[in-house]
């Protein structure tokens, strides 16, 4: 599932993002979301959230 629909991200979901950095080579990060940041129902790059580490990025794939 990707991760352009907010209504598919849970907080505590394990997802993968794109870091901001990492845009260029799409490298994900793996990680829980800690915090939905995008407002809007849908993004097409992908819904902002931050990590329950702190990173923030897109979300590309929700696992």
């Amino acid at each position: 599932m990707n991760g352009q629909n907010r209504n598919d991200i849970k907080i505590g979901a394990a997802v993968k993002i794109v870091l901001k950095e990492d845009q260029r080579t799409g490298k994900l990060t793996e990680g829980v979301v800690g915090k939905i940041l995008t407002n809007s129902s849908f993004h097409p790059h992908g819904i902002k959230v931050m990590l329950t580490d702190g990173q923030v990025g897109r979300v590309q794939e929700i696992l």
